[in-house]
């Protein structure tokens, strides 16, 4: 058991190698994520209208389909034989995994990130229109106001692709030193015959998991503390 910990601590190159690409995957893939639900979500949060809670329902709905099923359908649109988009070549690459894990946070990132609007104190709004604000500028006020629900919503969408497997197999293969990330490492090392090198992946990859998990702890304890201070600001002004 000693060896595994001798490999993580010493920095293996192939290890290394393993880390740095799933980083780079699971950045990429949560980057994408929150481009194009960052949007969605400021349509939700921000405004009222007919279908809304349905939109919401089925975006939640979303966050619980089955990762095989997701990779599963991707298969078949990647197919390079019968898949409609199979001409792209993109099926067993790192960019074929980037965007089936883009597609499996996005609900994450848009469901997360209404929440944190929504939950935005509605007398900012108020208080920016009392000020002279335009319909715009107060938006703008409650997102600035929500910046750190968005940002968990960012990080808890990577938490979830970095441990990411159903996916990643279905679009990336086995292929050792092209789309080996930690999760499906473990496995192709193991097969191949290194197991302190997926004991190692594993170390690194519930570290990882675990720093995310206390740096939103942390966060969310001190978003809780701002807007309590937050609240006793708005009172004051009320007040004046």
């Amino acid at each position: 058991m000693i060896a595994p910990f001798q490999l993580f601590f010493s920095i293996d190159p192939r290890i290394l190698e393993i880390t740095l690409r799933s980083l780079f995957v699971s950045g990429s893939a949560t980057a994408i994520a929150t481009l194009w639900g960052i949007p969605i979500a400021t349509l939700l949060g921000l405004s009222n209208f007919r279908g809304k809670f349905l939109i919401k329902t089925i975006i939640n709905t979303l966050i619980g389909v089955p990762t095989v099923a997701l990779g599963f359908f991707l298969f078949l649109f990647l197919s390079r034989e019968k898949g409609p988009l199979g001409f792209l070549g993109l099926l067993y690459t790192p960019t074929a995994i980037i965007i089936g894990e883009a597609l499996l946070v996005t609900p994450i990132v848009i469901s997360l990130a209404t929440s944190a609007i929504e939950a935005v104190d509605p007398d900012i709004t108020n208080l920016a229109r009392t000020l002279g604000a335009s319909k715009t500028e107060a938006s703008i006020a409650v997102l600035k106001e929500a910046l750190g629900g968005i940002f968990l919503a960012g990080m808890t969408s990577f938490n979830r692709a970095i441990g990411e497997l159903g996916v990643v197999l279905f679009v990336g293969g086995f292929i050792s030193g092209l789309t080996e990330l930690l999760t499906s490492g473990i496995w192709i090392e193991l097969q191949n015959g290194n197991p302190q090198i997926s004991i190692s992946l594993t170390i690194i990859l519930i570290t990882l998991v675990f720093s995310i998990n206390l740096a939103i702890n942390l966060i969310q304890s001190r978003g809780r503390w701002t807007s309590s201070r937050r609240s006793e600001t708005l009172q004051k002004l009320s007040i004046e």
